[in-house]
């Protein structure tokens, strides 16, 4: 059956989830106002619905799909909202947030009486032929799956709220983690002069590695500005359970990935040097 679907926001993720979810049938609404004219256009080419704010939790399934230091105040907004619903949606928490941080927007949510499900989304936004692996925990995670049905790698993760968020945690950590000691070294290779020496050198005795930070380097340019506050949530995550030095190595890539954005939005000399040098 044809689920009534609300997802906040129209980033390209959330924009890409729409657009699958349309495309399986379903009725996917957003809120526009206030976005920017890239948010409204990703949101109508996804054939998503505008709704004003108020009429947000009137739906089957709440989707928040935002940066992670939006993921509280969403929560915040829509509580009072979901309360005053004579019907309670699912409350779907799909982003790359802590643990603890998931925990604390599933105490906000429900204290307006709805259900909340953690999600963790493993992976670029949906296309023709691919879709992200996205894990559900909590107790109406399978209820979620059900709703939506085939067309999208939905994935019941055993555990309590906060079970996906951990996985999406040390996934992100790996992935996003190797992207930071790629660029974090091939830019001080190329500063100092050595950087033609170390390429050489990582195609002789590591020419995985070269292939990957070939590839990956560039493509955290564009995201970087999107990736400080998941660092931040991971370094976060390791704190939490007691690991500081981890903890502090993360909080550093965030700081980093701050720094390429400033750079993609400015002067763009580690993007030259990095694009030079890896060509």
């Amino acid at each position: 059956m044809p689920a009534n679907i609300v997802i906040i926001a129209q980033g390209t993720m959330g924009s890409g989830v729409g657009r699958r979810l349309v495309e399986l049938g379903h009725r996917v609404a957003t809120v526009l106002e206030g976005r920017s004219a890239a948010s409204v256009e990703r949101a109508k080419s996804a054939g998503m619905t505008a709704i004003p704010m108020a009429e947000a939790a009137e739906c089957d399934l709440f989707l928040s799909i935002l940066p992670p230091s939006e993921a509280e105040s969403l929560a915040r907004n829509m509580s009072p909202l979901i309360a005053a619903a004579t019907r309670k949606p699912i409350y779907a928490d799909m982003n790359a947030i802590s643990p603890d941080t998931m925990k604390s927007v599933a105490s906000i949510v429900a204290a307006s009486g709805a259900d909340v499900v953690d999600g963790g989304i493993i992976g670029g936004p949906p296309k023709a032929g691919y879709s992200p692996s996205i894990y559900l925990a909590g107790p109406t995670a399978a209820q979620v799956r059900d709703m939506i049905g085939a067309g999208i790698d939905l994935r019941v993760q055993g555990g309590p709220v906060g079970a996906a968020s951990a996985l999406k945690m040390c996934y992100a950590g790996l992935t996003k983690g190797f992207q930071a000691l790629g660029t974090a070294m091939l830019s001080a290779a190329a500063r100092s002069g050595s950087g033609e020496a170390l390429l050489a050198q990582l195609a002789e005795s590591q020419p995985d590695f070269l292939a990957y930070f070939r590839t990956q380097v560039p493509a955290v340019f564009p995201k970087a500005y999107r990736f400080v506050g998941e660092m931040e949530e991971i370094s976060a995550f390791l704190a939490a359970g007691g690991d500081k030095g981890s903890s502090q190595i993360y909080a550093g890539m965030a700081r980093l990935y701050g720094q390429v954005a400033e750079d993609v939005n400015g002067p763009r000399a580690t993007v030259a040097a990095l694009t030079k040098l890896l060509k």
